[in-house]
């Protein structure tokens, strides 16, 4: 593997963190800006939307920039949103900083993403993905956790002071060994194409849905293991850091899988096996270590859709690829808020038990959606959807 793929993995490691870290600090924040814990909380939301926003958008924008003058642009501004954060005086310029932070961890997520494929070679796709949403996953497992560290001992500035700091280091580093890489060819058009095939779309479905399932329970995990499973706060501090280096395995574990069974098995066996492990949980839950080992499995898988999703939205629509992979990044963040509401709903109205059997549904959903890719996917391959045919002879893993 391309030891560049790694660097590239790390600095997605650092957006990530940005990401998820008003979660741990938050009632830093909220003391030190004078504000309520609720309104600092949106401080979280924004990053999402804005992510989501951003990732298309960053594609559009940049069509005809060469792919590695994007990425050094966004860690640019990445290294500057997080200063600006760090010295804010108050919430309105803090809020800002985060829709900048957020666009600049988007478009560096979906390059970061193009260079890793261009780096690894057909063969290696799905592993390359994979690497680079080991970086995102680790961010929760040490970058969260380290963030809170931080703002226990110098106060909740030094955190988005680290953070530039680490992101600037990497930006020096990634300008002087990342070579110019290909320039992006398509804008609106490669949308257009991508939106109007039904594989590709199906292929989105199943990120959106997979991902909506799991945060049925993932969002609501904590009271769920207190009511069902009986743990305390060590042991539950405890699970979620196993379920945590789980997900980071799986993040590999899911590009492995796209090289070595095809994305289109692939796309296929994930869902399937997430539906399985999610009505596995019920069952699990009468021992706290049965329960724990099966959370690590359900983690693991969780994290494997992913790089999954992408290998096969870049064998399926290689056309469209840069669309695919924006317009994925996307759909994320879509999965998890139709994930969080469906779970607030079901335990509003049923006890958490039913939290994994409601996920369970809606990974469901996600497994025939997946059949619909592939079996679209594999007419499109005799001519009947797509413009040009997916060929295994010139584009390996079709």
């Amino acid at each position: 593997m391309n030891p560049r793929i790694f660097l590239l993995a790390l600095a997605t490691f650092a957006t990530g963190t940005a990401e998820n870290i008003i979660i741990g600090i938050l009632p830093d924040v909220a003391d030190g800006l004078a504000v309520s814990v609720a309104l600092a909380g949106q401080l979280t939301a924004v990053f999402s939307i804005a992510f989501a926003f951003s990732a298309p958008l960053a594609q559009l924008l940049t069509v005809r920039v060469e792919h590695r003058t994007i990425f050094l642009s966004a860690l640019v501004l990445f290294v500057a949103s997080n200063l600006v954060a760090a010295l804010s005086p108050n919430f309105a310029v803090l809020f800002i900083a985060r829709i900048a932070m957020a666009a600049a961890s988007a478009t560096v997520c979906l390059v970061a993403t193009m260079l890793a494929t261009e780096l690894a070679g057909p063969d290696m796709r799905g592993r390359a993905i994979g690497i680079i949403f080991m970086g995102i996953s680790g961010s929760m497992v040490l970058g969260v956790p380290a963030g809170m560290v931080l703002s226990g001992l110098f106060g909740w500035r030094s955190v988005f002071a680290v953070l530039a700091l680490f992101a600037l280091l990497i930006l020096v580093v990634c300008h002087a060994i990342l070579e110019p890489s290909g320039r992006r060819r398509q804008g609106v058009s490669g949308y257009r194409q991508h939106l109007r095939s039904l594989p590709l779309m199906a292929g989105q479905l199943v990120s959106i849905l997979m991902i909506g399932g799991h945060f049925v329970l993932f969002a609501y995990l904590a009271p769920y293991i207190t009511d069902r499973v009986g743990l305390g706060q060590t042991e539950l501090v405890l699970a979620f850091v196993a379920f945590g280096v789980a997900g980071v395995s799986g993040g590999y574990l899911g590009g492995w899988l796209a090289d070595s069974a095809t994305p289109r098995r692939a796309i296929v066996i994930t869902p399937l096996a997430y539906l399985l492990a999610l009505l596995m949980m019920p069952a699990a839950s009468s021992t706290p270590w049965t329960f724990i080992a099966a959370m690590m499995v359900w983690g693991c898988i969780s994290w494997m859709i992913s790089p999954v999703v992408q290998s096969f939205l870049l064998a399926a629509g290689p056309d469209t690829a840069e669309a695919g992979i924006g317009l994925n990044l996307s759909a994320m963040h879509v999965g998890v808020a139709l994930g969080t509401a469906l779970g607030g709903l079901t335990l509003a109205a049923v006890p958490p038990q039913a939290l994994p059997l409601a996920g369970a549904a809606v990974a469901g959903l996600a497994v025939a959606a997946s059949l619909v890719a592939v079996r679209r996917s594999r007419s499109a391959r005799h001519g009947r959807t797509y413009d040009r045919p997916c060929s295994e002879q010139t584009e390996p893993g079709c």
